[in-house]
């Protein structure tokens, strides 16, 4: 049985975006184009807000994003996994201006991912707030899935 992935947006965007001229953004656009090739042994899934922040801004920008998720499974939004988000914002874990970073890992919480990928490292693939997120989510009776970046799950194979 293969392993399951969120996919959030901050993926797309490196995977789809032009050449950075910022050394770490073109790093973690290669990194995440190398993990993209090696996705075969996954199964992917992204969210109705994955599918809206892709589609959002410059119009070509955004079919290159949408011609990118296109085929992937999709999660749907239920109403246990907005009440958990906003949980999440109302205890301050993130904060409102971030809210829908919070909707990403309630919807991977709520459809039991192993993953959720993420360039996000502020809101999303952050210890102290994944710290956080975890203790709450354990008061539900739920367990976070794995918070990472495409580096951290290309493993040995990236070395």
């Amino acid at each position: 049985m293969s392993r399951t992935v969120y996919i959030e947006t901050s993926i797309i965007s490196y995977l789809t975006s032009r050449v950075s001229r910022n050394l770490i953004a073109a790093a973690r656009q290669q990194i995440t184009q190398t993990w993209w090739d090696s996705r075969l042994s996954y199964d992917l899934y992204i969210s109705e807000a994955v599918s809206l922040e892709c589609a959002a801004g410059d119009p070509d920008a955004a079919k290159k994003r949408l011609d990118a998720i296109e085929g992937l499974r999709l999660l749907r939004t239920t109403k246990e996994a907005v009440e958990l988000s906003k949980g999440m914002v109302a205890r301050g874990i993130i904060p409102v201006k971030a809210a829908e970073d919070s909707l990403h890992i309630s919807i991977a919480t709520i459809h039991g991912m192993d993953f959720l990928l993420t360039w996000n490292c502020k809101h999303i693939a952050n210890p102290e707030i994944q710290r956080q997120i975890a203790l709450y989510l354990e008061e539900q009776g739920l367990f976070l899935p794995f918070i990472c970046t495409p580096e951290e799950l290309l493993g040995a194979d990236n070395e």
